[in-house]
């Protein structure tokens, strides 16, 4: 049994640095490029606000409001759209014995999870070099947040990967759900503050709750009503266990 599961560690291990290379080449610049993404987008946004004379809807710094958001989002759609083409890409290397549909998944899943930890360390530490942000107030908490994001991430991935096998066509329905989720996950605003109508329907989105659970991890008296840390942990249980449970199943019709 443990000779079984450090075999597929090692499995994972090799697929996750194929996966680096894939992703990135052999050069700085793809590694630059994933970071500056979120950067940028904070930057435009904070530019946009400044603009038109906006101010952070919680504490000083519009950056730090913005990238709790942002750097959660990228997190979540960089999960769900790249797992989503984790059997069909890795198609050939998938008729070798010990490599399983579920071991490309957790290659993607590691190598991303790790990216963005190292994104996060640099933007939120930048915050803090140029006084746009203050050490987090329970950074437990962002922890916590960070993991259920890659929970998630990784439950509504490996069921696009599932579908996207069955029909191709699934990456369009699948960008046109994602769509919206910038606007219903609270970036450039405090959904506590909202009507009662808005967030009974706000809430429904689990990417809301773990975006309140980040910023309740950074800033020392930000409260949310919204949250609800059960949501989008169970939400990301259900959708994991029925992806590997319908990869089981059809793994011998696709042999």
């Amino acid at each position: 049994m443990l000779h079984a599961i450090w075999l597929q560690m090692r499995v994972v291990a090799a697929l996750t640095l194929r996966e680096t290379r894939m992703t990135f080449g052999t050069s700085h610049v793809g590694y630059l490029w994933a970071i500056a993404q979120p950067v940028i987008s904070v930057g435009f946004m904070v530019g946009l606000f400044y603009l038109i004379g906006r101010q952070a809807p919680f504490g000083a710094s519009l950056a730090l409001f913005f990238a709790t958001a942002v750097l959660t989002l990228d997190l979540y759609n960089k999960l769900s759209v790249s797992l989503m083409r984790a059997f069909t890409t890795n198609k050939s290397l998938l008729s070798y014995p010990m490599i399983k549909e579920p071991d490309t998944l957790f290659a993607r899943l590691t190598l991303i999870a790790l990216t963005f930890l190292v994104i996060d360390a640099l933007v939120y530490g930048g915050l803090m070099v140029v006084g746009w942000a203050e050490l987090p107030a329970h950074p437990e908490r962002l922890l916590y947040a960070f993991g259920t994001t890659c929970f998630l991430g990784f439950g509504v991935g490996a069921i696009n990967a599932m579908l996207y096998q069955r029909t191709q066509a699934w990456q369009h329905v699948e960008k046109l759900v994602a769509r919206p989720l910038f606007f219903l996950s609270g970036v450039f605003y405090i959904p506590s503050a909202l009507p009662p109508e808005a967030v009974a329907v706000l809430k429904w989105n689990p990417l809301l709750h773990i975006v309140e659970w980040t910023r309740e991890g950074f800033y020392a008296n930000y409260r949310s009503d919204v949250l609800n840390i059960a949501y989008p942990l169970s939400l990301a249980a259900v959708l994991v266990i029925i992806a590997l449970f319908a990869e089981r199943i059809t793994r011998k019709q696709r042999a």
